[in-house]
Parts: structure tokens; sequence; C-alpha cells
């Protein structure tokens, strides 16, 4: 009986193991790309008014250089930009 439980324990294990990392992360979204429904299913206090305002402001002002930047859009403050800091990204503006 011990033998057969350690063997679960064993193939258990390597089967997590082999899960790919992405199963595990967080969903993260492109701030420069993302369309609206993208911003309010990924971002924690951001609904449809506030990722209008995201690309409305890109829009406007051209892709976001770092992610402390969405901190400038109407309504998004910094204590928002922190909570989500893992989710956010920014590509190379270039």
């Amino acid at each position: 009986m011990k033998w057969n439980s350690c063997l679960k324990s064993v193939l258990l294990l390597l089967l997590c193991l082999s899960l790919p990392l992405s199963v595990f992360a967080e969903p993260v979204v492109n701030i420069n790309t993302a369309a609206a429904d993208q911003l309010v299913e990924v971002l924690q206090g951001v609904g449809p008014a506030k990722a209008k305002a995201i690309i409305d402001y890109r829009e406007a002002n051209g892709p976001f250089k770092t992610v402390d930047e969405l901190a400038n859009v109407k309504g998004i403050g910094s204590a928002t930009v922190a909570k989500n800091l893992q989710s956010i990204m920014v590509d190379d503006p270039q």
C-alpha cells in the first residue's frame, strides 16, 4: 500500500512540474495595444469608463513609455497602478 501511495505522489509531482508556467501566471495586458474589454478583464479597479480613458489618453499622447505613466490618465491613480503592477506591461514605443 505504501508503494502505491508513493508512486501516485511522484506521478502527481511530475505532472505539476510538466505544466507550463503560464498556467500559474497572472494575466498581463499591454496598455499600449489592449482593447477596452481586455483592460477591464485584467486590471483591478478598471471598468469600461476608465478603460476608455486609458485608450483616449494613449491616442492623444502616444504610447505609454513606462507603466507609471498610466497614473497620468484621469481616474487612474498611483494606487490603481500599484495594485496592478504585475498585470501591466508596455512595449517599446519605437
